[in-house]
């Protein structure tokens, strides 16, 4: 019998199957430690998936829509609990969006958005591995930033 590590909440949102080591990231671009929110996390535990994995429980919270999209971009295989009375009512897996505005700062120096007052814009090119392409540059990225 496995013993749970990670307590059950009654309300809130259960980010689960985080790519092993990023649970702290997830809380970064959440901006979760900026504000009284009480969160659970558990890193690097065991699972049937994947080899490890972080999760992360946040109580009294519904994700919006940018939040799900950062995370997606951290840890694509990710899945989304939404907890009701200590039960799951809602679970859904992440997803990269096909086209981003905002969420990423292109990398290139000579891209307009690093110098003028204007919100980047990138186009999904391929989910394995993950490259994204910028609107105003046009040059293409695997490893980048998040805002």
């Amino acid at each position: 019998m496995r013993a749970y590590r990670v307590y059950a909440i009654q309300k809130g949102t259960v980010i689960d199957h985080i790519s092993g080591g990023c649970a702290l990231k997830v809380i970064q671009i959440l901006k979760l430690d900026e504000f009284n929110q009480v969160v659970t996390v558990g890193m690097n535990l065991e699972s049937k998936k994947m080899v490890r994995k972080d999760i992360v429980k946040i109580e009294n919270k519904t994700l919006t829509k940018d939040e799900l999209n950062r995370i997606a971009l951290i840890s694509p295989k990710a899945t989304i609990n939404i907890i009701k009375n200590h039960k799951v009512v809602e679970k859904f897996r992440v997803e990269v969006p096909d086209m981003m505005e905002n969420l990423i700062n292109c990398p290139n120096p000579k891209c307009i958005t690093r110098n003028e007052p204007v919100m980047s814009k990138f186009k999904k090119i391929s989910e394995k591995p993950l490259t994204v392409k910028c609107h105003y540059c046009e040059k293409a990225f695997s490893e980048f930033k998040i805002i």
